[in-house]
Parts: structure tokens; sequence; C-alpha cells
């Protein structure tokens, strides 16, 4: 098959392109920059330049496709907001499907709330899910919590929290739960829903690995993991705004991605079934394997604290 892979120096589209290649299939490379592309160390052989923001290149990036990845994310800091930018990214993205008779879109986003409204963040997830469901025939969400890997800047922002501060706050949204997943099984589910004939018609799956946990808990798996003795501190509030500023600086990441990443942690995010590894034949992993793996992988390249 024609796939072709947007965002592809990210974390996720950097380490599903070389995957697809292996499985046979021919693989295009669309993105903004092609030195981070080969920076990411995907095979720059067929690669189309552009920005879904504007629409360029991407009429010549989905010519002869036959599955797209969508992995584009537009939370970097700008004049208009994140939601308005990735409404106007997918919308481009759908109709140069459409008009290039696509016929399945393969989207990653996030798990929403069930019972209570999903955050800014969240809603801009499933307002673009919307949008690419409708772009091709056999088009396929996925639906993700926290994934676990040396590259995803959830985990590495979490890693980073708890290297940097004596004492680990953690405020009210502590015991609040979800399901983690290793990154090794999201690209599993990526692979197998661009590829499987399991996939029919427009679907929206919950992916998530087999732990449910408290954020409280993924913490302290995390600070365990590292070996690094950091006392919890529980507080009787949240105050996210303030404190989204307070840890992006501490973990020397920016807050126009925290912020909107931390304002979700207001309620549980749990699948809503379990079916999406039966359906698509993923075998999952556990928690703590998924953070020891992790950070194992980032340690080839940089040391870390209490390691």
């Amino acid at each position: 098959m024609k796939v072709l892979v947007t965002g592809a120096s990210g974390y996720v589209g950097a380490a599903l392109a070389p995957r697809l290649q292996a499985a046979g299939h021919d693989v295009r490379a669309f993105g903004r920059d092609a030195g981070r592309i080969a920076a990411a160390g995907v095979d720059t052989r067929d690669v189309v330049l552009g920005d879904a923001l504007t629409g360029a290149g991407l009429d010549e990036a989905l010519d002869g496709v036959d599955v797209a990845y969508y992995l584009i994310h537009s939370m970097e800091p700008g004049g208009e907001a994140f939601p308005a930018r990735e409404r106007r990214s997918a919308e481009h993205f759908a109709a140069a499907a459409a008009r290039a008779g696509v016929r399945r879109v393969v989207y990653l986003g996030g798990l929403v709330p069930a019972d209570a409204p999903p955050s800014a963040h969240l809603s801009s997830r499933l307002d673009v899910e919307r949008v690419l469901l409708g772009s091709a025939p056999e088009s396929v969400a996925l639906r993700a919590s926290i994934v676990i890997g040396a590259r995803s800047r959830s985990f590495r922002f979490l890693v980073r929290l708890v290297e940097r501060v004596p004492v680990m706050p953690l405020p009210s949204w502590r015991d609040n739960r979800t399901q983690p997943i290793d990154g090794r099984d999201v690209l599993a589910f990526l692979l197998a829903a661009g590829t499987s004939d399991a996939v029919r018609g427009p679907l929206s799956l919950d992916i998530a690995g087999p732990d449910v946990v408290t954020y409280g808990e993924l913490v302290e798996r995390i600070r365990d993991a590292l070996l690094l003795g950091r006392p919890r501190l529980n507080l009787g509030f949240s105050l996210t705004p303030v404190a989204s500023v307070v840890a992006a600086a501490i973990a020397g990441e920016d807050h126009a991605l925290i912020g909107p990443l931390m304002e979700g942690l207001a309620t549980d995010l749990l699948p809503r079934d379990g079916s999406a590894a039966a359906l698509l034949g993923v075998r999952l992993h556990r928690l703590d394997a998924a953070i020891e793996r992790s950070l194992r992988e980032w340690e080839r390249v940089e040391e870390l604290a209490g390691r």
C-alpha cells in the first residue's frame, strides 16, 4: 500500500514510518522541515514538504495514497487559539484526502471523560476526530491517555518534575484515574489500524494499557523507577492555571503545551471498553515494564538523575 505519515518528525510519526516500511508498505512522509524529518531518522527518499495549517503541499502528499496517518498537533505558541488552528489543519487535510480518494485515514487523539465536559485540549482532539472520520470511508480514530515512551513529551514532563523537585506536591487531581499506554503498544495499534481488515467504516476506538492508576500513583511509579526519594505532599486544592506555569518552568517545557495537558487531569480518563486490543490483535505491556523500558531507552542518550 501507499501510506502517508504526517507529523513525520514527531515522536510517533518517526517511530511509525520505519515499522510501516518493514511491513512492506511504500511510505511517504509529510512535514514542514526536511531537516527535522531526517534528524528523526525517517527515510527521506519520499518526502513532501508543506503545512496543514495553510493546506500547502497536501494535494501532492496525498496523491495516490491508500492510507494516511494524521499525527499533527497545533499546540505551539501563536496568536490564534490552538483549537482553531487544530480544526483548520484537520479541515484542510480532510478536504485534500477526499479529493485524492484516500481509502483510510488513521488519527491518534485523546481519551475523553465519560461523566464531565472535556478540557479545551481534549475537546479540540474530539473536534479533529469528527472532522477526520468524515474524510475517508474506512477512517479510524484511536484515543489514548498518557503515552509512556522516551520521546513522549507528557512522559518526559513527568520524569523531569520528579527529578527536579525535592518533594512531590500533588494537587487534588492526584486521585483521578487513567490508563497510561506503552508507546510500543500505540505503534502496534496504529500499524494495525492502518492495515487490518477488521476496520469497517468510520470507527473510533479507545486504546489503553492494562493498568488503571491514579495520577498520583503514576508519579510514584516513575519516582520508584528512578530510584529517587521524593516524599509525596497531598494538597487540598488544584490551582491548575498557576501550577501548570510553575510545573512547566521546573520541567523546562513550554507552557503552551503543558497548560492544556494539565487541565485534562481534572477528571478520570478511562477507556469506554477494552475491545480494541482484541479487535486489532495487540498484546499490551504492563505499566511498570513500560516505564522501565522508556527510562532505559532515554538513558542511552542522556543520563537521568537517581539511576
